[in-house]
């Protein structure tokens, strides 16, 4: 496997594990690249230094996420949840598995659920995912 620190139009910064060095160029001639972020298909890679083991420990952070970045990531996936799916409310277990099941027609949905409900769920084979939480207003940060 190989890592690239990869970059979009926009300069957001985000890493790739490619199977081999030509994976990158035939991902990205086909269409298949895009920004986390932005979902920008204009991705290239960066220039990074090789990493060398050595005798002393360093601090890596170069690479890392910002917590800023992955805020935003989070809010965006939120946002197009939001807009884009139907909100069920507290009905969301039950909905779920009509889907599942074929008992209605599939669509997104998002709601509530109480912790057994989504034990449940995922024990029967019902694809779920919490939802990122709503990101903290600027006064709430550090």
């Amino acid at each position: 496997m190989i890592r690239y620190a990869l970059i979009c139009e926009h300069a957001h910064e985000f890493e790739g594990w490619f199977g081999s060095s030509g994976d990158f160029d035939d991902q990205r001639t086909r269409g298949l690249l895009e920004c986390p972020l932005c979902a920008s298909k204009a991705v290239s890679k960066q220039i990074m230094a090789p990493a060398i083991s050595g005798t002393k420990r360093t601090v890596r952070d170069a690479g890392q996420p910002s917590q800023a970045m992955m805020l935003e990531a989070m809010g965006r996936i939120r946002k197009h949840v939001e807009e884009n799916f139907d909100d069920v409310g507290d009905t969301f277990a039950k909905e779920a598995r009509a889907m599942h099941e074929g008992k209605t027609e599939a669509r997104g949905i998002y709601g509530q659920a109480t912790p057994t409900e989504v034990k449940e769920l995922v024990e029967d084979g019902v694809p779920v995912a919490p939802l990122p939480p709503e990101p903290p207003k600027k006064t709430q940060l550090n």
